[in-house]
């Protein structure tokens, strides 16, 4: 375990040496939302329904397969979601529009597997209001999925959803450095929905799991069976993966983690044997290189009965707010 997870999830007492420097933050965030409020700096509203989805700690909540699930409810309720995101990691001065077939270096490893798995179109820039302009110029969408946008307070959004991690919760509740947290608790309740990863969470409107799917082979089509593999991962809560793997069957012999959003090379699996599982995030990454005996472990959201009614509502009350 990091010294990281230690000082914020495991009671370490050093954050309070990081205080005066949480408190700075939480200052500057505080001005910059009064000044938005305030019309000093300007918010855009589209023409079109912003939903943004983002969370309000550090790491990896489950942002990813929940927005590959949002877009699949918009499009039952007969909307063409696109997707914006910033594109973490990669050199980005202007919008771009993600293939397929992008390198994962170029747009950001999440977009790119975004739009592998979404069939939606995703546009990636740090500058969100300026990605969202470009998405709606070059493609379908009429309606607008921000990535991790929460905290982009420039782009103008109908909807804000919310996910944290069941299992670590917000962490000794600190702002940064001194915690995980970008924002305070006091954020859960001015959003629309806020979704728990794996387990309950006190003011949660419900609870996501992840289910695993197949583990596929990165350069083909063969399917892994349960068996003893080592673990690789460079996400913000590997640990959460991990769960995973062994729910789905498979031990573990070695882990091998990385820091969230890693730029892996053939260097880095000098001294791992296969079998070698990996995030689907990883994967994407790492294809070009890959040996036959690599494999992603996907997973699927799944909603409980409460988050699904509230999504449905929501999503219909939007629909209903934009009929002409």
């Amino acid at each position: 375990m990091s010294f990281t997870d230690r000082l914020w999830y495991q009671g370490h007492k050093a954050y309070w040496l990081l205080l005066p420097l949480a408190w700075l933050y939480g200052a500057v965030t505080a001005v910059r939302r009064v000044l938005f409020r305030a019309g000093i700096k300007r918010q855009v509203k589209l023409p079109v329904p912003v939903i943004v989805v983002g969370n309000i700690s550090i790491g990896g909540t489950g942002k990813t397969p929940f927005t590959l699930l949002l877009c699949q409810l918009l499009q039952q309720h007969g909307w063409q979601p696109g997707i914006v995101s910033r594109g973490y990691g990669a050199n980005i001065t202007a919008p771009i529009l993600v293939t397929p077939d992008a390198c994962a270096i170029a747009v950001g490893d999440e977009p790119l597997l975004l739009a592998q798995r979404s069939g939606c179109p995703v546009v990636v820039c740090p500058d969100r209001v300026a990605a969202a302009r470009y998405l709606l110029a070059n493609t379908q969408a009429n309606i607008i999925v921000s990535d991790d946008g929460l905290q982009h307070y420039a782009l103008a959004r109908d909807i804000e959803m919310i996910l944290i991690d069941g299992n670590r919760g917000l962490g000794n509740g600190q702002l940064l450095p001194a915690g995980p947290l970008r924002e305070g608790a006091w954020r859960l309740a001015q959003v629309d929905l806020v979704i728990a990863n794996s387990l309950p969470f006190a003011g949660a409107d419900g609870v996501m799991t992840l289910l695993p799917s197949a583990a596929t082979q990165l350069n083909g089509n063969a399917t892994l069976t349960p068996c003893a593999v080592n673990l690789v991962a460079g996400i913000g809560n590997p640990a959460r993966f991990e769960r995973t793997v062994l729910a789905a069957g498979f031990s573990v012999k070695q882990r091998h983690y990385f820091a969230d959003h890693y730029k892996f090379s053939a260097a880095d699996f000098a001294d791992i044997s296969g079998p070698v599982l990996m995030t689907e995030k990883d994967a994407v990454k790492c294809r070009a290189f890959a040996s036959d005996d690599w494999f992603s472990l996907g997973v699927n959201a799944q909603l409980d009965q409460q988050l699904t009614t509230k999504i449905h509502t929501i999503l219909t009350n939007l629909r209903s707010s934009y009929a002409t």
